[in-house]
């Protein structure tokens, strides 16, 4: 939706608002799950070569596999629910506005799940190796 103007004007409406700042939000998630993947990406290489004969098990290194497939899934939901939102602007009445503001909503909650999903992961990953390794690779 890279052509619908997210600038809020003074005499737009509460649906335009709203229908903006959803547009705003929408591509920050999309670089956020840009920025996750390639730090999945380097999360995996890290445990496959560089931490693989110092971790005790591979199950971390499986669920970072299986988050980076969730990750694409859900970045390629959001570009795909992203280019339906140009049909916005034929909106005539409130119902047909309303329709894209659930949808919305079901989209950030899923967001939000995977969001908390992956810093779990990641948090228990770095509870896994913190002592395992050194920056400099003495030891």
């Amino acid at each position: 939706m890279t052509n619908f103007n997210t600038q809020i004007f003074s005499h737009d409406t509460d649906v335009d608002v709203a229908h903006k700042i959803n547009t705003m939000e929408l591509d920050n998630w999309t670089n956020h799950l840009k920025y996750i993947k390639k730090e999945l990406v380097n999360l995996i290489s890290m445990c496959s070569k560089d931490l693989k004969n110092k971790l005790d098990d591979d199950s971390v290194l499986e669920r970072f596999y299986k988050k980076e497939i969730e990750n694409e899934t859900l970045l390629n939901a959001l570009q795909k629910y992203s280019n339906s939102r140009a049909n916005i602007v034929e909106c005539e009445d409130l119902q047909c506005d309303m329709s894209f503001i659930t949808e919305h909503e079901s989209y950030r909650r899923s967001y939000l799940y995977h969001l908390d999903k992956y810093r779990r992961l990641k948090d228990e990953f770095f509870n896994k190796v913190q002592g395992k390794f050194t920056l400099l690779g003495i030891d």
